[in-house]
C-alpha cells in the first residue's frame, strides 16, 4: 500500500471513530452528522447546550488532530418563555 492510501485509510478510521464514540459515549448525540467537505471535517446538527456543543468540537478536534474541523451545530433553546402567548 502506497503511503497515502494509508493516510486516507487512517483518516476514514478516525471520522468513523468520532461518529461512534457520539452515539455511544457520555454525550450519545445521535442528531450530529459528521460530513466529509473537501478536505474539512463538517459537523452539523442540533445538540441540547452550549456546553454540550463545545465538548463534541473537543472531541472532534482530538479524534481528528490535522484535520480542519469545522462545527455549524445550533444550540436548542429550552428556556420556558418570558411572556403568555397570545390565541385567537
Amino acid at each position: 500500500m502506497s503511503g497515502e492510501h494509508l493516510e486516507a485509510h487512517e483518516h476514514e478510521y478516525r471520522v468513523a471513530r468520532l461518529v461512534e464514540r457520539l452515539a455511544r459515549d457520555d454525550l450519545a448525540e445521535l442528531g450530529v452528522r459528521v460530513e466529509e467537505r473537501g478536505d474539512a471535517i463538517l459537523l452539523t446538527g442540533t445538540v441540547p447546550t452550549a456546553a454540550r456543543r463545545d465538548e463534541i468540537v473537543a472531541l472532534a478536534r482530538a479524534e481528528l488532530a490535522g484535520s480542519t474541523v469545522l462545527a455549524d451545530l445550533v444550540v436548542a433553546c429550552a428556556d420556558a418563555p418570558d411572556r403568555w402567548e397570545e390565541l385567537s
